[in-house]
């Protein structure tokens, strides 16, 4: 019997990292067997991201994936993440949902569940832990490592404690921005074993170049099993890779007892069936070394590029980078992990872009520092909270108290619709766009997105055309871009208003040089109206006109026409950046013209609404 054991990641958190979590199940299949006798302690094969891109990209019911895994596996644990009471979704749901999801995974094929929280709240984690052993599967307890001031060894090992109090049975150091050091990984897993007795397991990404020797060292302090991925989808933003951690070990006291030979043949396929995905890669293939210092993963750093360029802003990356620590700080540093990294990380793009700290506030932002997520680590800085939310309560029992039992009106919701107790869920998860897919699903209609073939594109006598509906890929992720409108500018620098996969952002186009186009249309492109552009509303004149910060969506009006408000009152939510933001009254007075309504794609250059000063 090996010392140390090895989970591979190939099926989940390797593609997750590289390619967007784009693999599909047929690509996984053929390797299965090879895979299933190696040896492996277990495969990560579901959770995490997974759910969400079967459901949105791949069009694939992920139970049925999970189902197909399980047949194809059946030597080897198959092992998930789940996001304590978030589960797969972003928010957290009742009881009765986190207990029959658990249920439901563990029936179709989950042996290990992985459970941690993005606040380290054991309150979060305590009834999908209590459901797992309920079900008689393998409870793993996952700490989400950061630092910050409050974040220690004492701090992690108090976590590792109420893991065994609440039954777990082993606990998981998750380091999913790469910060572990080998010294750290070592004291860590040492104190760790001493307080808990149980088995640690070791998960450490490649982000920075110490999870390797990270691994080595958690080891050698007593871990028993270490995340690894096959080269082909090794490193960079992902994790040590499995050939070289076994070839490190062989001949040891720590031997895994897999022979390098049988791992050649899976590195050889799953290398080809990465070209397949080429339109999806990562650009954090390499080192990157800043993640020590500004604790931003590089998948996030990845969306923080992107969400700084499509609004003309890039060259204040820096500034971006500079106000995430602050932020974090303001709010008792959480680890910058689903979904707090997006909450901290938006609210900094924000402060920079907004011209002052916290002069617009994001809806999830304010959620936070109620407590809705949970505990914070370290102490809220409370002239934020005080400007964010007031004199309102803070939330001191666990958030999902205060959550009625939903099963039943889940069901009710997707009646018709859903064909089994694992459809309800999906449904859960995923309220529209899992209604959609079901829909399709039933209607067999169902449309993966398209692998771009290798190929060249003749265009020499082709008829040209100008696109305002296309896809376009960036940093290994693609988007849905669809041309809303376009603002007034220079002769050589305009706005455009675009929506990236239905989020309205800014772009700013320079013209540098121009073509002459020639050749006739053949009369078959059309272009149809697609919702309100900037052209449809009027420009801010007067301190009456209300607009928004920043390009956004509409996804709540709170007033009418004829309707009094004070000066910073709110009037509008705005979905800006994944984020929602409420637009609040610029002066005292009466709405005597509202511009804009749910759903409608908004710019900063347009008169959202018109209030008339008392």
């Amino acid at each position: 019997m090996p010392n140390v054991f090895i989970t591979d990641l190939v099926l989940r958190d390797g593609h997750q990292s590289l390619i967007a979590t784009r693999m599909r199940t047929e690509h996984m299949l053929p390797m299965c067997a090879k895979l299933d006798s190696i040896g492996f302690w277990s495969l990560e094969s579901w959770g995490g991201a997974t759910f969400d891109a079967c459901v949105r990209f791949l069009k694939e019911d992920p139970w049925e994936r999970l189902a197909k895994l399980r047949k194809a596996l059946p030597n080897t644990p198959l092992q998930m993440l789940l996001r304590g009471q978030n589960l797969l979704g972003y928010r957290h749901y009742a009881d009765d949902v986190v207990r029959a999801f658990v249920q439901k995974s563990a029936d179709n094929g989950v042996d290990v569940f992985r459970i941690f929280d993005a606040m380290n709240d054991l309150r979060n984690m305590r009834v999908s832990i209590e459901a797992v052993k309920k079900a008689g599967k393998h409870a793993q307890g996952a700490i989400a490592y950061t630092t910050s001031p409050v974040h220690d060894i004492p701090h992690f090992v108090a976590l590792a404690q109420g893991f065994a109090e609440l039954g777990c049975d082993t606990i998981a150091i998750k380091d999913m921005a790469g910060l572990l050091t080998p010294t750290v990984a070592y004291d860590l897993v040492k104190a760790i074993r001493a307080a808990t007795g149980l088995p640690v397991h070791n998960h450490s990404h490649a982000t920075s170049g110490l999870a390797s020797m990270a691994h080595l060292k958690a080891i050698e302090a007593g871990a028993t099993v270490i995340d690894t991925c096959i080269s082909a989808f090794s490193e960079g933003s992902s994790h040590p890779t499995t050939e070289s951690m076994v070839a490190a070990l062989a001949n040891t006291e720590y031997d895994t007892g897999i022979r390098l030979a049988d791992l050649e043949e899976i590195a050889a396929y799953f290398r080809d069936v990465r070209k397949l995905y080429r339109q999806y890669e990562s650009s954090f293939t390499g080192v990157d070394p800043r993640v020590l210092i500004s604790q931003v993963p590089g998948g996030m750093i990845s969306n923080l590029s992107n969400q700084l360029k499509e609004q003309g802003s890039l060259g204040r990356m820096d500034e971006v980078l500079a106000e995430i620590p602050r932020v974090r700080e303001d709010l008792g540093y959480p680890p910058l992990v689903t979904p707090t990294s997006q909450i901290v990380g938006s609210q900094a793009v924000i402060n920079v872009l907004t011209g002052g700290r916290y002069k617009s506030i994001t809806n999830e932002v304010k959620l936070y520092l109620q407590g809705r997520y949970g505990q914070a680590p370290g102490p809220i800085d409370q002239t934020v909270r005080e400007l964010a939310i007031g004199d309102q309560q803070i939330i001191q029992c666990r958030p999902a108290d205060l959550i009625p039992d939903e099963m039943e009106k889940l069901r009710g919701e997707i009646e018709g619709v859903a064909k089994s107790e694992e459809d309800v869920l999906t449904y859960a998860m995923f309220p529209e766009l899992g209604q959609t897919f079901l829909q399709e699903r039933n209607a067999n209609t169902l449309t993966p997105e398209v692998l771009l073939p290798i190929s060249e594109r003749d265009n020499n006598s082709a008829t040209r055309f100008a696109a305002d509906e296309f896809h376009i890929t960036l940093h290994g992720e693609t988007y849905h871009i669809r041309l809303t409108g376009s603002g007034h500018g220079s002769q050589t620098q305009r706005p455009y208003y675009v929506s990236v996969d239905g989020v309205t952002e800014e772009v700013f186009v320079e013209t540098l040089n121009e073509i002459e186009v020639s050749g006739e249309s053949n009369g078959n492109a059309k272009t149809k109206p697609s919702g309100k552009t900037s052209s449809d509303r009027p420009r801010p004149t007067h301190s009456g006109h209300v607009t928004t910060a920043m390009p956004g969506n509409i996804v709540d009006v709170l007033i009418v026409t004829g309707q009094k408000v004070k000066a910073g009152d709110p009037v509008l939510v705005i979905e800006a950046m994944k984020m929602e933001n409420e637009i609040q009254a610029s002066i005292s007075g009466t709405i005597i013209n509202l511009f804009v309504a749910k759903g409608d794609a908004v710019t900063p250059d347009q008169v959202l609404l018109e209030i008339q000063p008392e």
